[in-house]
């Protein structure tokens, strides 16, 4: 399994940005995040190959943006005009030929 370093939350207000990052330690086939708020089920919020397909859930489309240096194993999600329903942990996640990991996930909150 790959290993996985995940940075860049924090709490911001309603409308600001953040980025995420997530670097891991090995080739992937898709890596991307996903979210779990409390007492919620963890949820898709982007995803990304190495070829570069692309998939958002429909409440980010158009806010969030996922990008990857393939260089680097690493993938980045900018977060813009967050809302507060945006709060949750966020969860990197890397599938590989053989295996799939998670990060520890880091916390995103948003006040309004």
């Amino acid at each position: 399994q790959v290993q996985l370093v995940e940075s860049g939350g924090g709490l911001v207000q309603a409308g600001g940005s953040l980025t995420l990052s997530c670097a891991a330690s090995g080739r992937y086939y898709r890596m991307g995040w996903y979210r779990q708020a409390p007492g919620k089920q963890r949820e898709l919020v982007a995803t990304i190959t190495r070829s570069g397909i692309i998939n958002y859930a429909d409440s980010v489309k158009g806010r969030f943006a996922i990008s990857a240096d393939n260089a680097k194993n690493t993938v980045y999600l900018r977060m813009n005009s967050l809302k507060p329903e945006d709060t949750a942990h966020y969860f990197c996640n890397a599938v590989t030929d053989f295996s799939a990991s998670w990060g520890q996930g880091t916390q995103v909150t948003v006040s309004s």
